[in-house]
């Protein structure tokens, strides 16, 4: 009988795995890591050992501190905003507040976004495949290009979608843009 931390490392494996629509059998082709090994891990029949979890990691995109920490049981409700992190691109001026970070148990993550005038930002693909994504704009406007179709959005919009492919952020010459981006 494995530990509650070890159960529910074995949940997650399985959710991160299905949730890339992957079977036992391309994720062992991923991993290096045979099916029936797989298979074991995940209905919690054996604990998976530091160099299986390196490969996991290395499968499906993660450092291993981001795994256990989706697995720890507990976090903090309340985020103060001195605890937000907030970047700079140095480049271009936008500003990326995270203001609820990914925590263990909870699949939603909020971030505050600001984009001056003029700013063109261009992510070549996802870093998770499928994720849901709700784009709130809050004051401003801009473009926000989807798997090649453009969506021009203003103040009170949303656009909801799954991400899948690239995605480009462009606010006007005249108009930057502060939205809330839901990621799920």
């Amino acid at each position: 009988m494995l530990d509650d931390l070890s159960n529910r490392l074995s949940e997650r494996l399985k959710e991160l795995r299905q949730g890339r629509g992957w079977s036992l059998d391309e994720l062992a082709t991923a991993s290096g890591l045979s099916r029936a090994t797989l298979s074991r891990m995940e209905k919690g029949e054996v604990s998976p050992t530091a160099e299986s979890l390196g490969r996991l990691c290395r499968a499906f995109g993660l450092p291993m501190s981001r795994l256990m920490m989706m697995v720890e049981d507990t976090f903090t409700p309340r985020v103060p905003v001195e605890r937000q992190t907030e970047w700079t691109d140095p480049e271009t001026g936008y500003v990326r507040r995270s203001v609820s970070p990914p925590a263990p148990g909870l699949s939603g993550e909020v971030i505050e976004c600001h984009l001056p005038p003029g700013t063109r930002v261009a992510y070549d693909g996802p870093p998770k495949p499928g994720q849901e994504h709700h784009v709130i704009l809050l004051d401003g406007a801009m473009s926000l290009t989807v798997d090649d179709t453009r969506h021009n959005l203003s103040a009170g919009d949303c656009l909801r979608y799954h991400l899948s492919g690239p995605t480009v952020f462009e606010t006007s010459e005249r108009r930057g843009v502060r939205y809330m981006l839901v990621l799920i």
